[in-house]
């Protein structure tokens, strides 16, 4: 189950609608076959996806009555919306269709943005917030364990010192083996213990501060990227509409890198130079949003690079959006949609399909470090603690409970 996955899937299903629309032509005349092709394949995958999360979380919300009347809902929607973009797709065969086409996309498209986003990131909400809450009560959990375990060792302790002395003093015995033996182990105990746990916690904050926070922001921005793509389309399909996709485009591109006082043509020239003066500080603060605060939280081996590959690929699919902004501007509208759905090298969507790549090797770094901390935290209470059995479950970082939500975003 992932309602990310979700977010995701219905921006990806949209854009590949606005796709097929832009590259059919009227009626197939005039058809740009590859883009056509391919936008209709990932638009069936798509509706496929989204299909197949909304029965997944049907059953996880049994149950759950908030979260029941949400999947209920964005199934709702979702029937309604496939109705219209089918409508939409079907009035594109007509000649002369496209008029019709694209008021029926409109339709869809305001029931995306209005009600099923909007749905959908509220379940991305509470499933995070269900995560915080479980971290916040293991946190609590082991902050009480470590004075109590060492109260509770200075208690035996102060007992074993007491029984030492009065064995002294009743029988003239400085020492006694059985008692010297049973403090030593106490004293080992505490230790162990405490380092145990302590080390316990540690791992559980690195699991959900450094490795899970960022996975969150990352899912995050690749929503909003696949978002922002579909502004692209929308921009080239529907001309009446197009100061509205332009804002929104930039939006989204604040939202991920954000600059104060850039305008679209300023966007772009801009994000180099900043880009460029982070390079040279780290400590630069001259620009914002889902990107900044992914750097801001590097901690793990690669992440940095990682990172700083996925701004570039990012920098490069805004230099794309100039170019087909530009071609617009000079009256060639075939030729920026061309450029613009392709997936040919050096075209908008293969400099997209890099920049989603680049941020999944950020994602699967903090995914494994996520891993990675969870089963260090296990092999801490299982390898200093071999004494103490099975831990309770509410002390295992990684535990059922927490574990799947790490699945949400990925």
């Amino acid at each position: 189950m992932s309602a990310a996955g979700l977010n995701l899937a219905l921006n990806d299903m949209d854009a590949q609608a606005v796709d097929s629309l832009l590259a059919n032509g009227d009626a197939g005349k005039g058809r740009m076959t590859v883009p056509y092709d391919e936008a209709i394949q990932l638009y069936d995958e798509a509706r496929e996806a989204v299909s197949r999360d909304l029965r997944t979380l049907g059953v996880a919300a049994d149950g759950d009555a908030g979260a029941e009347r949400t999947v209920e809902r964005l199934t709702g929607d979702f029937a309604r919306y496939q109705e219209f973009i089918g409508r939409a797709l079907e009035s594109d065969t007509r000649t002369g269709g496209k008029p019709d086409a694209v008021e029926n996309y409109r339709t869809a498209n305001d029931l995306l943005t209005q009600r099923l986003l909007p749905e959908a990131r509220s379940l991305v909400d509470g499933t995070n917030r269900q995560f915080e809450d479980a971290y916040e009560a293991e946190r609590s959990d082991l902050g009480i364990q470590v004075p109590l375990l060492l109260a509770l060792g200075l208690t035996v302790l102060a007992v074993l010192a007491l029984l030492q002395g009065y064995l002294a003093r009743r029988f003239r015995r400085v020492l006694t083996p059985g008692l010297v033996a049973a403090t030593a182990c106490a004293l080992l105990a505490v230790f162990l213990g405490s380092q145990a746990l302590t080390a316990t916690s540690e791992q559980l904050r690195v699991a959900r501060r450094d490795a899970f926070d960022s996975v969150v922001a990352l899912s995050r921005a690749r929503a909003i990227a696949y978002d922002a793509n579909a502004d692209e389309s929308r921009y080239l399909l529907d001309r009446a509409r197009r100061v509205a996709q332009e804002a929104a485009f930039l939006g989204k591109s604040q939202s991920l890198y954000g600059m104060t006082g850039a305008d679209l043509p300023s966007y772009e020239p801009r994000l180099g130079e900043t880009w460029k003066a982070y390079q040279e500080d780290h400590e630069d603060k001259r620009f914002t949003g889902e990107f900044r605060r992914d750097l801001d939280n590097i901690t793990f081996p690669g992440e940095r690079a990682a990172a700083e590959r996925t701004i570039e690929a990012y920098a490069a699919y805004q230099r794309d959006d100039r170019t087909i902004r530009s071609l617009v501007a000079a009256g060639r509208e075939r030729e920026a949609v061309s450029f613009c759905i392709s997936w040919e090298p050096g075209k908008s969507n293969a400099h997209f399909g890099a920049w989603m790549k680049a941020r999944d090797e950020v994602t699967a770094i903090n995914s494994r470090a996520f891993d990675a901390a969870a089963a260090d935290g296990r092999d801490t209470l299982t390898g200093r603690l071999p004494w103490a059995g099975l831990p309770p479950r509410r002390r295992r970082p990684g535990r059922p409970g927490l574990r799947p939500r790490l699945a949400e975003f990925r």
